[in-house]
């Protein structure tokens, strides 16, 4: 195996490397937000349904989670520098096909391929930029790639939107194609591949943990894409999904721990930072995704706003995450204690929901979310970082790769996780809450009666008949109590996924350990 720091770039090499991997990062994660406001042009172009269509959604983030737990051994396989090439190479010409495509059904493979590209360029950047510089400044490394992928889901919307208010919906596929061609010709002039010691005969590679893999993590992400849509287990798709993704985990984990060449080294979930860095992962995930659903859809669907303005609500938290990163990368590297700041992006996390929680009202504006907002940039910023490298800082060698893989798996896993509990959690909690409001809804109560006379007036002084007047009138109070059930339905979320990351305050204080080193990420995914 190569010595580690055979790998290390200087000067203009180390500068193109990074620019070249961060912008293959952002790249993969902007596609996973970027098809969100293009769903409406979709239909009408492609004759779809809105369940066909949501497929181009699901399709790419299934693809996604299938391969990002690989890319460590596949990169082994055919050598970094190739798979990094051949990876940023299947997602461009997706993205081409992905604009041409003249059917639903073509859109969603290519989606489909598209996403086994991009999730290999996720993780494998991450490698890229950990290995090129030298071990004591991996702190401010780790904070470069983490910016991409913490700012790449906010930028999505706004990007998206930009385009199909100007161009139309083909055009945020193609605008990855002079950008993917740049990244492969500098990949392959730039990017140096470890020589790996250990490549596998086609006879000793683990293709049942492939198949087991991608059976169960499919499955799971099926279930958390389409369950409030088909109404979770009262759909037999969903059941059956749910045994399959069970037996293939259970199976899965059983071949890892028991086969000489697992293709997902398992055992290194024995270091207990790693553990702690997975669970803490997928929490982040979890706010992150979240928080870039539920608030576009609150303005867009209460407030009335389009893509264009939802996504631009969306920006100083981005530019404010983007502040952080080198801040944190520096204070890591300086020796500031990893545990310190993972607990202050908590609380500062949890700060930014309490906000959300007590300034939403039917008429809040975009100028109230511009603090919360930034609070949240702040937060994250805090988080994304420290987390990271906490996870791999007791691991060493070949454990990185294993470890970041998990760490990404886990990240992705958790926005999913977020955004189908979160949208199920808002549809039921506003049938509860107007269940609650139309009970105290007293149609003999004087003042309830007042306020229907009231109604009825200003619509019989605009020229309604009596009859019509009284049924509009009734019809407003109704979209009245619509509009504050899902008002409540909303501060809910905020106050539950607030307590959540506050609770994730003491397993930072009394589980995660320090590292002897200041930053000991060392050779990374080999």
């Amino acid at each position: 195996m190569q010595d580690q720091n055979s790998l290390v770039e200087y000067g203009s090499r180390r500068v193109i490397i990074t620019i070249t991997a961060v912008v293959c990062a952002l790249l993969e994660i902007i596609d996973t937000t970027i098809v969100n406001v293009a769903i409406s042009d979709m239909r009408g172009s492609l004759g779809a349904t809105l369940n066909e269509v949501s497929w181009v959604i699901t399709a790419y983030a299934i693809a996604n989670v299938i391969i990002v737990p690989m890319t460590s051994w596949l990169a082994q396989q055919f050598g970094r520098t190739n798979y990094f090439a051949a990876s940023i190479i299947l997602f461009t010409v997706s993205s081409f096909l992905c604009g041409n495509a003249s059917s639903i059904n073509e859109l969603i493979l290519f989606r489909f391929l598209q996403g086994l590209g991009g999730g290999a360029l996720l993780v494998t950047s991450q490698t890229i930029i950990t290995e090129i510089f030298p071990v004591e400044k991996r702190g401010m490394a780790q904070a470069i790639y983490m910016l991409g992928v913490i700012v790449g889901p906010t930028l999505g919307p706004p990007v998206g939107g930009y385009i199909i208010e100007h161009y139309a919906w083909p055009y945020i596929f193609y605008i990855n194609i002079p950008v993917g061609i740049l990244a492969t010709l500098l990949t392959i002039r730039y990017v140096k591949s470890p020589k790996y010691a250990d490549k596998r005969k086609p006879s000793e590679v683990d293709w049942l943990g492939i198949g087991l893999l991608a059976l169960a993590v499919g499955c799971l992400q099926y279930i958390l894409e389409k369950g409030q849509e088909e109404d979770w287990f009262s759909n037999s798709t969903i059941v059956v999904l749910a045994v399959l993704a069970v037996l293939g985990f259970f199976f899965f984990i059983w071949r890892e721990l028991t086969f000489k060449y697992p293709i997902v080294e398992l055992r290194v979930l024995k270091n207990s930072n790693l553990r702690i860095g997975v669970i803490l992962s997928f929490i982040m995930g979890f706010g992150l995704y979240g928080s870039t659903f539920v608030i576009p859809v609150y303005t867009q669907s209460l407030l009335g706003w389009n893509a264009q303005q939802t996504g631009m609500l969306m920006v100083p938290s981005a530019l404010m995450i983007a502040f952080m990163m080198p801040i944190i990368g520096q204070l890591i590297q300086k020796g500031v204690s990893q545990k310190l700041l993972i607990t202050g992006g908590f609380i500062i996390f949890f700060i930014f929901c309490m906000g959300c929680y007590y300034i939403i009202t039917p008429s809040t504006g975009g100028e109230n979310f511009f603090w919360v907002l930034m609070i949240r940039g702040v937060g994250l910023g805090f988080l994304a970082v420290p987390v990271s490298v906490m996870s791999l800082s007791t691991l060493k060698g070949q454990q990185i790769g294993q470890g970041a893989a998990f760490s990404g798996m886990m990240r992705q896993l958790g926005g999913s996780f977020g955004v189908a509990m979160i949208s199920t959690f808002i549809s039921r909690q506003n049938m509860v809450h107007r269940s609650t409001l139309v009970s105290k809804l007293d149609m003999y109560n004087p003042d309830v009666q007042q306020r229907v006379e009231q109604l009825k007036a200003s619509f019989i002084a605009k020229g309604q008949p009596v009859n019509i007047a009284e049924g509009s009138a009734y019809k407003l109070l109704d979209g009245t109590i619509g509009v504050q059930s899902t008002v409540l339905s909303y501060m809910d979320v905020f106050l539950y996924v607030g307590v959540m990351f506050l609770l994730c305050v003491p397993i930072v204080i009394f589980f995660v350990k320090r590292s002897k080193n200041k930053v000991s990420m060392a050779e990374a995914a080999h």
